[in-house]
């Protein structure tokens, strides 16, 4: 914990955590083990970074075998993660949320997924394990992102759109499926 950090009460912060300076974690944020908050980052209540992804291998028998979750989550600079939002961290290697990243509340953001810079996204969106987002986008409420595909920079998703290809630099899109 580095200087000027701010902590409320009721918050858990696990093993192998980093929270760079001029940083603030309101009441009840839960950050697991292997999580880096970067400068002046602001976690409002509620959240839990670091939390396992969504990993299940089916049997033959029918059942599902949970796959072990052991990669980290890596917050940059000045983000904001808006309350009661989730930040799962990586099967393997890092879940990321780049320099300057605004996210509303309620928001889910599955393993290995990673946010370029500057991108804003708005309350109940949820995006599926691995999709990677570039810079400079803008999201609206209630979309919903598959996983394993590329949305380009400067992207603008309007609300309750669902996203299930790939998108290139600087579309505008809408519908589901948009």
């Amino acid at each position: 914990i580095e200087e000027n950090v701010q902590i409320a009460a009721g918050c858990v912060i696990g093993e192998n955590c980093r929270v760079q300076r001029g940083s603030r974690l309101f009441a009840n944020v839960t950050l697991y083990h292997n999580v880096k908050v970067g400068q002046r980052a602001i976690i409002h209540s509620g959240s839990v970074i670091g939390s396992d992804g969504f990993g299940f291998a089916p049997q033959e028998n029918g059942a599902y075998k949970k796959i072990p979750q052991t990669g980290k989550v890596v917050l940059g600079e000045n983000v904001d993660v808006g309350a009661n939002s989730t930040i799962d961290k990586a099967t393997l290697g890092v879940t990321y949320i780049g320099d300057g990243v605004k996210l509303d509340n309620q928001i889910q953001i599955a393993h290995n997924v990673e946010i370029g810079s500057n991108t804003v996204i708005a309350g109940q969106t949820g995006i599926a394990g691995s999709a990677k987002i570039g810079k400079n986008c803008v999201i609206g409420g209630q979309v919903g992102i598959v996983g394993h595909i590329s949305i380009g920079d400067n992207v603008k998703i309007q609300g309750q759109s669902g996203i299930i290809s790939d998108v290139e630099n600087n579309a505008v899109i809408q519908g589901t499926p948009a």
